[in-house]
């Protein structure tokens, strides 16, 4: 697949057999930063459960390989086991097939030491050679930067846009830009921003206080060309969730724009 793919699969005439090889898989999302720590892993999370709360079946690739978060947030034990067709991955509480880095692993603290191409090429054999079940939407919890992981999904995997993270500072609004030029130089939409840890809402008056300094979330979409938009406030009861692995048990409503943008 060349850099100038246009991701439309239905009038590509080179010969691309990528969307053959997973056709349980019926949209496949993005969800980037150039910046670490932003909460990528959250808003994978919450995207797949929004969605799963709407009727859907979800999948996840974690394919931030050397410090994936995802089987953690979901209170999944299990690990993967072989089947005829492939990997068989497990499957949360409510239903979403996860794969990870970490439900291969004997112990999820031990270390992954690997140089670049070798993992992209675990990500991209994630997609390939898992024998996913049907799901109408798969999310890809991509790592930080504009590196070979990023490279290898946008050009490998039938990706039908993403959905970028930030944060309100300046510092990470300048480097989550980079990873948005990366997409526009792949063809590849941008369904909306999401600004996590935007704001604190006092529980005793219900004051914002905008700890990391004012959101620019309009600024930045409007730059970025985002159609929808969401913010993520600093909320003890989602990281107390993320912690005790019971995500999909939580109660909140800040993705429903960019949730109902994914299911037009």
């Amino acid at each position: 697949m060349s850099e100038n793919c246009s991701h439309n699969c239905s009038s590509c005439e080179s010969g691309c057999d990528i969307k053959t090889k997973q056709p349980n898989i019926k949209k496949v999302i993005g969800v980037v930063s150039g910046k670490g720590g932003v909460g990528k892993s959250l808003v994978t999370s919450l995207l797949a459960v929004s969605v799963a709360r709407r009727g859907f079946q979800t999948a996840i690739l974690d394919a931030d390989i050397t410090g994936p978060s995802i089987p953690k947030i979901f209170g999944m034990t299990q690990g993967a086991v072989n089947g005829e067709d492939g990997i068989i991955p497990p499957v949360s509480a409510k239903g979403t097939q996860v794969m990870s880095m970490n439900v291969l692993l004997e112990n999820e603290t031990q270390p992954v030491v690997w140089r670049g191409p070798i993992i992209a090429g675990t990500v991209k054999q994630f997609f390939e050679e898992v024998a996913w079940k049907e799901a109408d939407f798969m999310f890809v919890d991509m790592p930080p930067g504009t590196g070979d992981v990023p490279l290898t999904v946008f050009q490998s995997l039938p990706v039908e846009g993403i959905v970028v993270v930030t944060t309100p500072q300046d510092l990470v609004g300048v480097i989550v830009k980079k990873a948005v030029q990366m997409a526009n130089m792949m063809n590849i939409p941008i369904i909306g921003i999401v600004e996590n840890m935007s704001y604190f809402e006092c529980p005793n008056c219900g004051e914002k206080h905008w700890i990391f300094g004012k959101s620019r979330l309009e600024e930045l979409a409007a730059e970025c060309g985002a159609d929808a938009n969401a913010r993520i406030p600093m909320d003890p009861g989602v990281a107390k969730a993320c912690d005790e692995g019971k995500i999909e048990e939580t109660e909140f409503t800040y993705l429903e724009e960019i949730v109902e943008r994914l299911i037009v």
